[in-house]
């Protein structure tokens, strides 16, 4: 059997890639898409000089709390099992290169996304996350000559028009849900576009793959923070979010709602383990009562750093393997 594939967002993890703790503010001012920040995270930036320095130097208490969150969450994955891998860390030549724009190696989910048996790397928007994939590769390319899959990259960004064109294509992982031969990919303008899934769509249509664009509210960076597929049948969803309504596929589900700004608190950004098990944050223990109710053991892990950032468990996180074989 191989190690490379993922049937779904709840089949059972077995190996997953975690994400490494780094990141540093631009060195110039300029314009960025924030809105997805909660407003206290953007008070924080604001009352320190921040541009052009590492977050560890200008907030070094955070920055321990923040490996500290991740250390936990992967104590709470090998307690079921659960190989985990981190990419590398940055060098000091890619720190160097990226203080312009800034760099960062914290979320691991969107710079490589799984569908099945393929390895995607994706395309991201943002300036300081365009080379978030350099710190996995060495670890992408060793699956790929270890395992039977697919290793392939969505192409680089076309800037005809500038650095800031929207041409892309985008394609982030945290866009991508998986559902057995459904994938679903989430639009906001914030992350992926439709060049991006168009991409996608015409490499998974030659596998019986069907990819289904969700449009996103403006202020949602991707659809898993809109979005999360608990087990068959059961979803945690924020429907102001998803701006064409739930996808007719997930219409039926039993659904635990959530408001949009709890949604921009990542409330739905919890991680499966499997149907039975599922992480989230304690600030979500209400998310939890639910999921108890229906029979999840539910396992809780402080993650108010790493959700200061956009991003959670499933941001923080990339699978390899996802079978329930």
């Amino acid at each position: 059997m191989t190690n490379i594939f993922v049937k779904s967002e709840f089949a059972p993890l077995k190996r997953v890639v975690m994400a490494q703790s780094e990141f540093a503010f631009p060195a110039k001012e300029a314009p960025t898409d924030d809105e997805f920040l909660t407003e206290e995270t953007l008070a924080l930036y604001a009352s320190v000089d921040t541009l052009g320095k590492n977050f560890k130097d200008v907030f070094p208490e955070r920055q321990q709390q923040w490996e500290l969150e991740r250390a936990n969450l992967k104590k709470v994955l090998e307690k079921y099992g659960v190989e985990v891998q981190v990419p590398r860390r940055l060098t000091d030549y890619e720190k160097e290169v990226g203080k312009e724009d800034g760099y960062s190696n914290f979320f691991v989910r969107d710079p490589f996304f799984t569908i099945g048996h393929f390895l995607i790397e994706g395309s991201l928007r943002f300036p300081h996350r365009r080379n978030e994939v350099l710190p996995v590769r060495n670890l992408l390319a060793q699956e790929a000559n270890e395992n039977q899959c697919f290793y392939v990259s969505i192409p680089k960004p076309d800037m005809a028009d500038g650095f800031d064109s929207e041409a892309g294509p985008f394609l982030e992982g945290g866009d991508v849900l998986v559902l057995d031969k459904t994938i679903f990919v989430g639009n906001s303008g914030l992350a992926s576009n439709k060049n991006g899934v168009q991409w996608l769509r015409n490499l998974a249509s030659n596998f019986d793959y069907t990819v289904v664009e969700v449009p996103l509210h403006p202020t949602i960076l991707h659809l898993d923070c809109a979005l999360s597929l608990v087990r068959e049948g059961l979803m945690i969803v924020c429907e102001e979010a998803l701006i064409d309504g739930i996808p007719k596929q997930l219409k039926d589900w039993d659904k635990i709602h959530v408001s949009l700004e709890d949604a921009a608190k990542l409330a739905t950004n919890g991680l499966p383990i499997n149907e039975e098990v599922y992480i989230t944050d304690k600030e979500f223990t209400w998310i939890g009562e639910q999921l108890a109710k229906r029979g999840i053991t539910v396992e809780y892990v402080d993650f108010t750093i790493s959700r200061s950032f956009g991003g959670s468990f499933r941001c923080s996180t990339q699978p390899l393997l996802r079978t329930d074989l």
